[in-house]
């Protein structure tokens, strides 16, 4: 099928650009400083911690993902501190908790997300030309926000082919794929930003299936296309062939995990044929292959324009997924390492140690505070994250033991309604506390039950633990202000 522009794109975005050079020139001759930093943030939807070859990954090909990680430290403890799409990626732009920035959910919250106190605006107010790119999904509304200079987004969930973008205020559809569109557009915003600093957010559709948002926060069919994952046609059968690897725990039914086990009308019961098909997964890693070419040319770009050793790259994903451990697929959204734990790799020769791994906890709310610290950008909002250059160079001075993750129920899923939680997980144990749901808490001790097959809760261990962990728990919430 050949696909057709509804309008040049081009000839909008560069009318827009020479608009924007005076006042862009002005704030830079007014407020940047030479050693500032360049920022390149790079989020990709659902990724799992272990989708990564470098993360040993048994067949999956991330060459642009394991260099950056090589030249910069991979963190192997970093968590969402909301495992949903919305609420994670509000916590990644402001450096706050759900319960504080108010994005709790995947519906409708468009005037909500107009007023988050993003790092882009401290950046903005610094001097840097600051640019979104795609999934903002915070809500359906794709309008610009406040702190961006220049603005390439997609209403809700976006769609994989022939997408339309919101362009500074424009709509306009372009032909295409939807990963190779995103990743032109920030390329062009690098090339027309030498006189540095810059910030490039590019946040993927992938590795989301093909559906659009309702207000609702359900999803359906994107007229005229497939659903499911569509990786590029270029890499579609890819890894056909591939023998997907499973954790020990993917497609066992949970024991002991009453809030899973509930009988629920009209929703089957957890068993093998509710985990992720192979072909699901296939699927999602095949998209994986556009984002690793996306990082590959920005990349490129960086080295073109003479700015690659002075960029901070993050490569990042705002949850996890699962692949059918427990019997689940794609609820995503509970407290289990699947869904919780994330990528997280930070390259910066100035300030991050090449091929470092630390163990620490750290958390999606982290890298505000850490890119605002980089820059030396003045910053009068209160962020719940700690900035992570202290690991980054090696510190580890007094850090956290222990993280908490929180989720607020919705109605998408039945399985999971009413499991709204707060979840404390400290670097051995992971104690999770249903808000809604008396006597169904869970415990798992990680070192010795790393895949949380075996609830302590009931168990001749509970009495010993658990008011460890409840104190620990009732600390977060209160020095957090939940």
């Amino acid at each position: 099928m050949k696909l057709t522009a509804i309008r040049d794109p081009c000839a909008i975005v560069v009318s827009m650009v020479v608009a924007l050079a005076p006042a862009a020139a002005t704030a830079q001759r007014e407020h940047a400083e030479p050693d500032r930093p360049n920022i390149v943030v790079v989020v990709v939807d659902d990724l799992r911690w272990d989708d990564l070859g470098i993360a040993g990954h048994p067949f999956v090909e991330t060459p642009a993902i394991d260099r950056i990680a090589r030249e910069g430290v991979r963190f192997l403890n970093a968590f969402a501190t909301t495992p949903l799409c919305s609420p994670s990626r509000a916590s990644i732009l402001t450096g706050q908790y759900a319960h504080t920035h108010g994005i709790v959910d995947n519906t409708a919250r468009d005037a909500a997300s107009h007023s988050l106190p993003t790092f882009a605006v401290p950046l903005q107010a610094a001097g840097y030309r600051t640019a979104f790119f795609g999934k903002w999904h915070m809500g359906n509304d794709d309008s610009p926000r406040p702190g961006f200079t220049h603005w390439v987004a997609m209403r809700g969930q976006g769609e994989a082919l022939d997408p339309q973008f919101n362009v500074n205020g424009t709509p306009i559809r372009e032909s295409g794929y939807v990963t190779d569109l995103l990743t032109e557009h920030a390329v062009r915003f690098i090339r027309e930003s030498s006189q540095a600093p810059f910030m490039v957010f590019l946040a993927h559709k992938a590795l989301h299936p093909n559906v659009v948002q309702r207000d609702d926060g359900s999803t359906g069919a994107v007229p005229g296309q497939d659903e499911g994952f569509i990786a590029a046609p270029r890499h579609q059968g890819r890894y056909a062939n591939a023998a997907v690897p499973r954790r020990p725990n993917a497609g066992r039914l949970p024991v002991r995990k009453p809030a899973l086990l509930r009988p629920i009308e009209g929703v089957p019961p957890l068993g093998p044929g509710t985990a992720t098909p192979d072909c699901d997964i296939r699927g999602r890693l095949e998209m994986l292959l556009a984002v690793d070419e996306s990082l590959g040319r920005v990349v490129a770009a960086l080295k073109e324009a003479g700015s690659y050793e002075r960029t901070v790259i993050v490569v990042m994903g705002d949850h996890g997924y699962f692949y059918g451990e427990h019997a689940l697929n794609e609820e995503r959204r509970l407290a289990y390492e699947e869904s919780a734990r994330i990528p997280l790799i930070v390259r910066f020769p100035k300030d991050a140690r090449a091929g470092a791994t630390p163990g620490e906890l750290v958390q999606t709310i982290d890298v505000a505070p850490t890119l605002l610290e980089l820059a030396g950008a003045a910053d009068t909002t209160t962020r719940q994250g700690r900035s992570l250059v202290p690991l980054l160079r090696g510190d580890r001075p007094g850090w956290r033991r222990s993280v908490l993750i929180e989720y607020f129920s919705d109605t998408v899923f039945p399985r999971i309604r009413n499991m709204g939680y707060r979840a404390v997980r400290t670097e051995r144990y992971k104690y999770i506390d249903y808000l809604e749901l008396d006597g169904m808490d869970e415990m798992y001790d990680l070192e010795v039950d790393p895949f949380e097959l075996d609830n302590l809760v009931g168990s001749d261990r509970e009495s010993k633990l658990r008011p460890a962990l409840e104190a620990e728990l009732a600390r977060l919430r209160r020095e957090t202000g939940d």
